[in-house]
């Protein structure tokens, strides 16, 4: 099973839906996930926000971080993550920033990649990737670091859930 698949069957078992932010990955992300038969069960959108002021007046990313941090930073991909999850109505967010190549970008090496996730109940990861490769590489290895991280949390979040609900045993 793809990890596409996989984190699509997660959310379907919970009755939870996701929406992607995607700046890097410019829609390989939901393209990944709509080649999923029934994704739409799940799946509500995706916003590539490319330009740098798209995560800021779409996403509601922080423009003071933008301005000192620059696009390709933890703290925005987590701002993405939440902001899409707000602006498309989804129970989990996902998002992804960073430097594919063939340049540096504001000072960041090529394969500096952030991802992050966010969902109900406060629920939040985020990781720091470094990527080698071309950029079709570094692009691809980006979707499967942020579905890794997404699945990694549901299966944290339902372990989290079976323990309150079991009375913390």
């Amino acid at each position: 099973m793809s990890s596409a698949a996989r984190v699509l069957e997660l959310l379907a078992d919970r009755g939870e839906t996701l929406a992607v932010a995607e700046s890097l990955t410019g829609g390989l992300l939901a393209a990944e996930l709509t080649s999923v038969p029934g994704a739409s069960r799940v799946f509500r959108g995706s916003l590539t926000a490319y330009a740098t002021a798209l995560k800021q007046e779409v996403l509601g990313v922080d423009g003071t971080l933008l301005a000192e941090r620059g696009p390709v930073d933890p703290g925005v991909a987590r701002q993405m993550a939440a902001g899409v999850r707000r602006v498309l109505g989804a129970d989990w967010g996902m998002a992804t920033t960073g430097v594919a190549g063939p340049a540096m970008q504001d000072g960041q090496p090529v394969g500096t990649v952030y991802v992050a996730v966010s969902g109900p109940g406060g629920a939040e990861n985020m990781a720091s990737l470094r990527l080698n490769g071309d950029r079709a590489e570094i692009r691809r290895e980006s979707v499967l670091g942020v579905l890794g991280l997404l699945c990694d949390e549901l299966r944290a979040n339902a372990r989290t859930q079976d323990t309150e609900e079991n009375g913390g045993n």
